[in-house]
């Protein structure tokens, strides 16, 4: 996987199941933070989530259905390199592509629960990191506990495409066309 000197997003992810909102999200992430592609970053499970996951092979299987374009790259490095969480992850990549820009990305449902993350810090200390709004935790995003540390770290959404250019911590929030959708959701289905 060539990624030395690009610009590339990070979503990371149970994707249980992968889905149409997460292909929203990755073109509207690449369109409005100015990235060349975005790595789905499929976790082997979720530390923070009482339930497992579907087996990896068939999310990925299911991944591989729903998005076929060279932008979005479906991974399973952290099942590959056995990390546990997406700090390590970050810090595997980091160190093996030194030449790229990487930009972590969350939905804002994420940002409002980030604080709970393991070494939730190192992550916005050495990564910008893109926000995008999901529906209904807009606000609980924004006014998050790292929202609030992190305030006078955060890049304007019209300044959003200088944000892989950025030195850390900073971030950036934005919003875009929103999609009723969720893993969760389709689970209960």
């Amino acid at each position: 996987m060539f990624l030395d000197g690009r610009k590339i997003g990070l979503l990371g992810g149970s994707f249980d199941p992968p889905h149409v909102g997460h292909v929203h999200f990755s073109f509207h992430a690449m369109k409005l933070f100015n990235l060349d592609k975005v790595i789905w970053l499929i976790s082997p499970g979720n530390p923070l989530k009482s339930m497992a996951p579907a087996p990896i092979q068939i999310r990925l299987e299911q991944a591989q259905k729903i998005i076929r374009n060279p932008k979005v790259i479906i991974s399973k490095v952290e099942t590959e390199i056995g990390t546990q969480y997406s700090w390590e992850t970050l810090d595997y990549l980091s160190l093996k592509y030194p030449k790229t820009k990487f930009v972590w990305l969350m939905g804002s449902d994420n940002l409002a629960q980030f604080h709970l993350w393991k070494n939730w810090k190192w992550i916005i200390e050495n990564f910008p990191i893109g926000v995008l709004a999901r529906p209904q935790y807009r606000q609980m995003g924004l006014n998050s506990k790292v929202a609030k540390i992190y305030k006078t770290y955060k890049l304007p959404a019209k300044e959003g495409r200088l944000l892989p250019y950025q030195h850390s911590p900073k971030w950036c929030f934005s919003n875009m066309p929103l999609m009723k959708v969720s893993s969760s959701e389709i689970r209960k289905k």
